[in-house]
């Protein structure tokens, strides 16, 4: 071919006129600076004359990404604001603006606490923290199912790919040497489509081609020289790959889904566990509030009641009938009173903030928190049996225990069949075609199905001894027995707990009874000790002895019969049907996302929230405060003469 080359250049002058230098340049003659020369100097030009130094950095940045080697930190004054109150919390010195009384029950209270609860919130003492979950929190792990699902979906590729090559050669002209060049116009396109089968199996159909055009410089106005050369060479292959043992099976390749579906159902009993908890500690705080306001009544009363008394003694000693002592006795039992009731008023203020955090509201707006639902006095007598089978199928933690343990088995099936060795078999059909355009303008086809070309075969590969395979089946065989304890543990725990909780209720019931009779044992012995004081027939310490039995016995039947109530809520939660018998259930918010076809597209609609439903009504309301159901009615009191 060199030869044919160098006869037919000898017969051009053209070409002889271009040779006549060695290792001349045909085609081609004239150099062109590089373009990214030129444009690298307009750059560096730019950047020199942007001005000041500053500016010339702000460019640099923006241009090219430096190093990051300082600590940038914004300034906190510098981000957006949030809505704050205005209103200012009460203390024991400032009560603040409480003109306005609003009346809470306890349905309305377990009410608005699940109205807000987007962040569930915990009782904690005296405080209400966040419990970490979200009502968003079951919608987000419900994503996972599609995000493991997707695996299945067909993936379509689309390659487009242009090129153009400029290749240089030597050929022989005579004596001296001519460099020429071959230059090649070319496009490639490649399709693919592939589907994962629940089988484990692969199918995949590709579909390529490559039209050239190719030809050479300095020789196109010769006829005897081939100028193009037109060409293509498409293909469609389909495959198909099929495990045989390891990664074969539905089960095996549905096991991530059925694990994001498990994770799911795990996030909605954690949600549930926190919205139980929210309820008891509702009700808890509320009943804590109402002894707040209930024991802060009797500790006035011991204030009012040792503040006559010392007015009492300071008239007996004028009149010479009492001494010093008595007197002193008096003004220090009045100090003491005083101090325990700064400590009431600050309770109520402590149970009425934790309530209102659990409701959602603001630490103080201008209103003060009336609980007006009496408690519980009639006994409780639980059945044991039915107890502890609804905590077995209906408490969340124990629910969650058992799809940990179903998600363990899943991950022992994994492992199993990751154990098995790799057999895969494999397959592929291929049409493969040609067309083109020759020298001299003949074109040529080739038919339908006229290239085809197979095969089969069967791939093979293991570890030998399987030993990670072997420790990863192992490690889930360990963790199932683990968790199968765990489960009975926790169950273990479970009927502990609830056993606790009877107990509880069953004390506080007969405490409460017994601090009833204590409390009118301490109204007579008070009436009794002021009578006898009187006539001067016991000491003044015996009457305020006295004062404090009663006041003591009222905050402690208080307490009692509120315990009582609080463990019934306890009891219920403890079962896991707290929201069961409180009519609270779950609402699924949907809300419209990007669509299958795009987002230019009307929205698909999903899960978006998992909001609990308002409770139904369960405990009566009264009129009046709670704490006047404990019969409060001021004592008998000394009267000076």
């Amino acid at each position: 071919m060199d030869l044919q080359l160098a006869n037919r250049a000898a017969i051009s002058p053209a070409p002889l006129a271009a040779a006549s230098k060695p290792h001349a340049v045909r085609g081609r003659e004239q150099r062109r600076f590089p373009r990214v020369v030129l444009l690298a100097i307009a750059v560096v030009a730019v950047l020199a004359a942007a001005g000041p130094h500053q500016v010339r950095a702000q460019l640099w940045q923006r241009a090219w990404r430096p190093e990051q080697r300082t600590l940038d930190v914004r300034d906190p004054q510098g981000l957006p604001p949030t809505p704050l109150p205005v209103s200012e919390p009460g203390t024991v010195r400032r009560p603040g603006d409480q003109a306005v009384v609003q009346q809470l029950s306890l349905d309305a209270a377990i009410q608005m606490s699940l109205a807000r609860s987007q962040v569930v919130r915990l009782l904690t003492g005296v405080n209400a923290t966040t419990s970490g979950r979200t009502i968003f929190d079951v919608a987000v792990a419900n994503t996972a199912i599609d995000e493991e699902q997707a695996k299945f979906d067909p993936r379509l590729t689309v390659g487009n790919k242009w090129l153009k090559v400029d290749r240089p050669g030597e050929f022989l002209v005579g004596t001296p040497q001519v460099v020429d060049t071959f230059h090649t116009d070319s496009y490639e396109f490649g399709m693919g489509l592939k589907k994962l089968v629940s089988t484990g199996g692969e199918a995949a159909l590709d579909v390529t081609t490559n039209p050239t055009r190719s030809g050479r410089y300095g020789f196109d106005n010769d006829p005897m020289v081939p100028q193009l050369v037109q060409s293509a060479t498409p293909t469609v292959a389909l495959g198909f790959t099929q495990p045989l043992l390891a990664g074969a099976g539905i089960a095996t390749n549905l096991a991530s889904v059925v694990l994001a579906r498990i994770e799911t159902e795990r996030s909605y009993f954690q949600l549930k566990d926190s919205v139980q908890e929210l309820v008891r500690g509702t009700i808890e705080a509320y009943w804590q509030l109402v002894f707040a306001r209930t024991d802060l009544w009797a500790r006035q009363q011991q204030v009012e009641q040792a503040q006559v008394a010392v007015r009492f003694t300071e008239a007996r000693v004028r009149a010479q009938i009492s001494n010093a002592a008595e007197l002193a006795q008096a003004r220090l039992t009045l100090a003491n009173f005083r101090a325990t009731l700064i400590g009431a008023e600050a309770n109520v203020l402590q149970r009425e903030a934790a309530l209102r955090n659990l409701l959602g509201l603001p630490p103080s707006d201008g209103s003060v928190l009336v609980p007006v639902t009496p408690p519980i006095r009639e006994p409780f007598e639980p059945d044991w049996l039915r107890l502890i089978e609804m905590a077995e199928r209906q408490r969340p933690d124990l629910v969650e225990l058992k799809l940990i343990l179903e998600a363990d088995e899943q991950s022992l099936l994994l492992a199993q069949n990751q154990a098995l060795p790799k057999l895969d078999a494999v397959g592929t059909y291929r049409w493969n075609g040609i067309e083109g355009v020759l020298s001299d303008g003949t074109t040529f086809q080739s038919g339908p199905g006229q290239f085809t070309e197979w095969d089969l075969g069967i791939n093979f590969s293991v570890p030998l001894g399987l030993r990670q395979a072997r420790a990863s089946t192992r490690r889930r065989e360990l963790i199932i027995a683990r968790d199968r304890m765990n489960l009975q543990q926790g169950l273990h725990a479970a009927v502990h707990s609830l056993a606790l909780n009877v107990r509880a209720i069953d004390q506080a019931y007969e405490q409460f009874l017994a601090y009833q009779e204590a409390r009118e044992a301490a109204r007579l012995n008070l009436e009794q000790q002021l009578a006898q004081y009187r006539s001067d027939r016991v000491i003044f310490l015996n009457v305020l002895q006295a004062i404090t039995d009663w006041g003591n016995t009222i905050s402690a039947e208080a307490n009692a019969l509120l315990q009582f109530n609080t463990q019934l809520a306890n009891l219920e939660r403890q079962s896991g049907a707290i929201l069961e018998t409180h009519g609270v259930t779950f609402l699924e918010e949907r809300f419209a996302s990007v669509s299958p076809i795009g987002r230019w597209h009307s929205g698909a609609y999903y899960p978006r929230s998992l909001p609990p439903t308002p409770n139904s009504e369960r405990y009566p309301a009264g009129d009046a405060p709670a704490e006047q159901s404990f019969d409060l009615r001021p004592p008998p009191t000394l009267r000076a003469r």
